[in-house]
């Protein structure tokens, strides 16, 4: 499948971001992907991103599809024949746009669940949820912008952090064809993070013991991104650790 890039804004994107003991990840993760580690641990996270005037860009007018989503992500490094390569997994994709929800996996890579939204934001506070319509995924982060970074991160400062995720622009979303994934890449006209001081977060994703026994997993960090042009270009579909 390939689409044509497509153009748009990142209203507002937050990354709250999980460390993970790497053999259990590794548990949830096909071939051919395994975790990239920062100081021994793998990185898993949620991106909560509002996007809008998103259109295809050979389309001029700033007009375009608007959205909320949620995407699971891990971290990960592959082999593509000599070359390592790394980027991000994405196991499952929630979005609050019916046509994003049809459209997934046939016009915008990889599946993408119907969820419902609530969304509050005031100056320099920012709280979303979401709940997917058939019960799997329930997402809650409350907190406010903050230029202290938290001790405990696996990252060293928020500058590494931001460097870090900026090197995972390139994801792979499960499809609905085991051992095949759609690939996209993010391109953004600048790179920009602010930190937020997390008072509540909740993913029932990485807290689920069934898949992450206690004590596997802890939240570790959360950084904000705000008006951001950007692309997305279409990627080969990689199957069963092979690029087409």
């Amino acid at each position: 499948m390939r689409i044509p890039t497509i153009r748009g804004i990142i209203d507002r994107r937050i990354l709250v971001n999980f460390r993970v003991d790497p053999a259990v990840m590794q548990r949830h993760l096909p071939n051919p992907f395994r975790p990239k580690l920062v100081n021994g641990f793998a990185v898993g996270g949620i991106c909560l991103i509002r996007l809008k005037q998103v259109r295809p860009s050979f389309i001029p007018i700033p007009l375009g599809l608007a959205s909320e989503n949620g995407a699971h992500r891990i971290a990960v490094e592959w082999d593509d024949g000599h070359v390592a390569r790394e980027g991000v997994y994405i196991p499952r994709r929630d979005t609050n746009s019916r046509f994003s929800h049809i459209a997934g996996g046939r016009l915008f890579p990889g599946i993408h669940h119907h969820a419902s939204f609530n969304v509050r934001e005031s100056d320099d506070r920012y709280f979303v949820e979401f709940k997917s319509d058939d019960d799997e995924t329930h997402v809650r982060v409350d907190g406010r912008v903050t230029n202290h970074w938290p001790e405990d991160s696996v990252f060293d400062s928020l500058d590494k952090a931001s460097a870090f995720f900026e090197t995972g622009a390139l994801g792979y979303s499960a499809t609905r064809n085991p051992g095949a994934f759609d690939g996209l890449e993010l391109a953004c006209d600048a790179w920009s993070c602010r930190a937020i001081d997390v008072t509540d977060v909740h993913s029932s994703y990485f807290e689920d013991e069934s898949r992450f026994p206690k004590g596997s997993t802890q939240f570790d960090c959360a950084l904000l991104m705000r008006q951001i042009h950007h692309k997305w270009h279409s990627r080969p579909r990689m199957r069963c650790g092979t690029c087409e």
